[in-house]
């Protein structure tokens, strides 16, 4: 055999080594590396759930008492976050008789609300869902009260009322009395004149 053609099979012969030793370490290490890259998206995917886990915790349940023309009367707990509507779902419905039109189904539930769904032909009951914000001692509710009903305070007309409203709906329920000096056009002077007549929170 000549010089050339053993020096031609002695390199096939070191790269047939160099392929076969790459093959035999390359396939752990890149299992190994299929392996992290797993790992790491289990724990993205645990990051992007744990929020909208924690934010359906966020909301604390409330009891309802729902009574009159529903399939179902009874004491509820329900989502802080829920509408009449849930509630007369949860109680089964309205009856035949029940009068729908002196419900408010679009109003946000809260703690230990009394929802009275009347007859038809009958007057409605003093406590029904739109006038049950009225809080013990006869005050005003200011979390869950209506525009009428804030309007029914010493120094609060139609557009102070309303801007009332707005407040809570964007910034989230009142802690505390002095939350509402917060609102544009009310001062400590407004506030005194109306804070024994509302119930925060």
């Amino acid at each position: 055999m000549s010089d050339g053609k053993k020096k031609i099979i002695f390199l096939a012969g070191i790269g047939l080594a160099i392929l076969l030793f790459f093959i035999i370490t390359g396939k752990p290490v890149k299992e190994e590396s299929n392996h992290n890259n797993l790992h790491a998206a289990m724990e993205n995917m645990e990051e992007t759930i744990a929020p909208e886990e924690d934010q359906e915790a966020s909301f604390e349940n409330v009891i309802v008492d729902i009574k009159g023309e529903v399939k179902q009367p009874g004491v509820y707990e329900i989502s802080a976050d829920s509408r009449v509507n849930d509630v007369i779902e949860i109680a089964g419905g309205f009856t035949e008789e029940a009068d729908i039109q002196l419900i408010n189904l679009a109003q946000k539930v809260h703690d230990e609300m009394s929802i009275i769904v009347s007859k038809q032909g009958e007057e409605a009951a003093a406590n029904t869902s739109s006038s049950a914000d009225a809080g013990t001692d006869g005050k005003v509710r200011i979390n869950y009260a209506t525009q009428d009903e804030i309007e029914s305070l010493n120094g609060i007309g139609p557009a102070k009322a309303q801007a009332i409203i707005e407040y809570r709906e964007e910034n989230g329920l009142f802690q505390r009395a002095e939350d509402l000096l917060d609102i544009s056009g009310i001062g400590e002077k407004t506030l005194d004149s109306f804070i024994d007549q509302i119930q925060v929170p």
